[in-house]
């Protein structure tokens, strides 16, 4: 299965306007955090936060506040896994939620399932979401993208985007910028080139923006856990859904770009093995 294993797939949004003031799209990972710390289904969770002008820090977030503060997609790598062991043993959390990129996904799996080095830590992991991802970016070459080929310094940027073929820049002077996705190929992370994990297959639930309309998520629910807990926020009202078949451009669109990356990089996987750097 081109997406991975899931139960069901829908098109969402958050019903919490402070949220829908900051998020990229839906509001789908802030919304589940903020409704795990309320209720007690989590009492800290691992997101990325804005170090200025878009430079990512790892942050363990304990309120629905701190929460807010980190929302929104950076684009530049942000290592989050590397501050489970300060969620645990530092804030004393017994139930973390982690959001992130597929491959952190993949490795906060592995970790759980082999925990070398991470003894007492993996059976805390309460909830993993992942995150739609085609490439990452290190922060050099983001700001060489946006300030170099875009024209805009990274003290004036208010948010970045990926869509419909194209990197937006989005000024706090009401400006927009947008190149060619293909001219920012250079400055993506290498390691980018060996995944072949574009929805995050192995999280509890999965989401981006892709195949949704503007403003809303394209939301995969993978497990009995991120079931559960996705259809009581349904149901308390956290979330307006649509059927993912009723809406445009469809998750056609997500199947389509997650085979490319698939079959892509696959065939890089096969290239670095015969040049022997894999």
């Amino acid at each position: 299965m081109v997406l991975g294993n899931y139960r069901k797939i829908v098109s969402a949004r958050s019903t919490i306007p402070e949220v829908l003031k900051k998020s990229q799209d839906g509001g789908i990972v802030s919304t589940i955090f903020i409704y795990g710390l309320e209720n007690r289904l989590l009492d800290g969770v691992i997101v990325s936060d804005n170090g200025g002008n878009f430079y990512t820090i790892p942050k363990v977030a304990t309120t629905p506040e701190e929460v807010l503060e980190a929302a929104g997609t950076k684009y530049s790598i942000s290592p989050n896994i590397s501050v489970l062991k300060k969620a645990a043993r530092e804030y004393g959390c017994e139930k973390i939620g982690v959001v992130g990129t597929p491959c952190q996904i993949r490795a906060t799996r592995k970790l759980i399932k082999y925990p070398v080095g991470f003894r007492h830590i993996a059976d805390k992991i309460a909830l993993l979401i992942g995150i739609f991802c085609m490439e990452n970016f290190p922060y050099e070459g983001l700001k060489i993208i946006v300030e170099e080929l875009c024209g805009v310094k990274m003290d004036d940027v208010v948010k970045l985007d990926i869509g419909k073929g194209k990197f937006w820049v989005y000024t706090r002077w009401g400006e927009t910028k947008a190149i060619k996705l293909k001219e920012t190929h250079a400055f993506e992370s290498s390691a980018c080139h060996i995944c072949t994990d574009y929805t995050a297959e192995l999280a509890d639930i999965s989401t981006g923006s892709v195949g949704s309309p503007d403003g809303w998520s394209t939301v995969i629910i993978r497990t009995e856990k991120g079931e559960e807990i996705f259809n009581k926020m349904v149901e308390e009202g956290y979330f307006k859904i649509k059927p993912i078949e009723e809406v445009k451009p469809g998750l056609g669109l997500v199947e389509k770009l997650a085979k490319t990356k698939k079959d892509k990089n696959s065939k890089e996987i096969e290239h670095r093995k015969v040049l022997g750097i894999i």
